[in-house]
């Protein structure tokens, strides 16, 4: 008898992984709002609620790694990271209000970099088993022959 490979099962995807693409999504917005500001009355308008936004989603992008991070005992490395951004966040924020394009607008587009390579690696991370704690799956590896 030969054994069949088992169907992927469909996953919801996690927390973490809704929040960097929200985060991802509203950067790519501002993205497109930005060039509205150059054609459009409402561009600035626009650009401001995205903005908003941008910074809601890097505080969810914070919460979700911390929940994350806690239960499982895990790296705080994302914690550090969705960190960080924030803090990019909080300074492109400054520099959308002073009015200083030479250096809001680079920093917009590596925001998005890092969104996409965060999404990248959130989405490409390997799911926790069900029901197990991850130092019991730890564990359980360790031991294993």
């Amino acid at each position: 008898m030969t054994d069949q490979p088992k169907a992927r099962q469909r996953t919801r995807p996690t927390f973490v992984q809704i929040a960097t693409a929200l985060q991802t999504a509203s950067l790519f917005f501002q993205a497109v709002t930005a060039g509205l500001l150059l054609s459009s009355a409402h561009g600035e308008l626009l650009h401001g609620v995205g903005a908003r936004v941008m910074y809601g989603a890097s505080m969810l992008y914070v919460l979700a790694a911390i929940l994350a991070w806690r239960p499982g005992g895990g790296s705080p490395r994302p914690v550090a990271h969705a960190s960080g951004f924030l803090l990019l966040a909080s300074v492109q924020v400054v520099l959308g209000i002073a009015r200083i394009p030479s250096v809001h607008v680079p920093l917009g587009v590596l925001m998005f970099g890092l969104s996409l390579l965060a999404l990248g690696r959130a989405l490409s991370a390997p799911r926790p088993a069900a029901g197990r704690s991850r130092a019991a799956r730890t564990q359980a590896r360790s031991s294993a022959p």
